[in-house]
């Protein structure tokens, strides 16, 4: 059963030490849009391995959060995403620290099935077998920095509902195709990919341009 906890501020010392104490958390975000320059974070929602409790912290213009801050930064305690490039970039522009340790499910799917898709639907169906109801997804556009209604609390809960289980399949698959060591530099990257997104143009530094 979910037990939805929706936090109108910063999470509560008992709650943080809950999450850090799970050994591994999910974490995904709700934003105005996806422009990393000019849209802000609203949401982010988090669940600890094995809990039942989801905890959906509003952001709000001028507040701290101290407590996420400990948490999203626990040093041996990684913190998985699926996209994580977005939602650091996103998470570090407003509260000025980079997530870490990481594991991207979206970097990782791609390494272990480069032949296939990543939106987080057709992975949940094609790796674990899972169906989300397609009538939440209309939620994903709805207005996230007003007081939430319980379908946005649902659909943001469900975000964070089955990364755990898989990253525990996608780490396999990794191992089994000798991509692990690779995706783990992948993630160690992330936070040099989000400054180049927050700080730089259009232009990719990486690609041979003789001009």
């Amino acid at each position: 059963m979910m037990n939805i906890i929706y936090i109108k501020n910063d999470l509560s010392d008992a709650a943080a030490d809950a999450l850090i104490q799970s050994g591994e958390i999910a974490v995904d975000t709700e934003l105005t849009g996806l422009d990393v320059k000019s849209d802000r974070l609203c949401l982010v929602q988090l669940r600890g391995a094995g809990s039942d409790d989801f905890y959906l912290v509003q952001i709000r213009a001028g507040a701290e959060y101290p407590n996420l801050g400990r948490v999203l930064t626990a040093p041996g305690v990684p913190k998985i995403f699926h996209y994580a490039r977005m939602d650091m970039g996103m998470i570090y522009k407003r509260l000025g620290f980079f997530v870490a340790p990481v594991f991207c499910t979206k970097i990782a799917v791609l390494l272990a099935r480069p032949k296939k898709g990543h939106a987080l639907h057709n992975v949940l169906h094609e790796v674990l077998g899972v169906d989300l109801d397609p009538e939440m997804k209309a939620e994903t556009l709805s207005d996230w920095t007003a007081n939430l209604t319980k379908k946005q609390q649902l659909y943001a809960a469900t975000d964070v509902l089955y990364l755990h289980d898989l990253k525990r399949v996608l780490s396999d698959m990794l191992r089994d195709t000798n991509r692990l060591e690779l995706a783990e530099k992948c993630f160690e990257f992330l936070p040099a990919r989000c400054m180049l997104d927050l700080d730089w143009g259009e232009r990719d530094i990486f690609a041979y341009n003789p001009k």
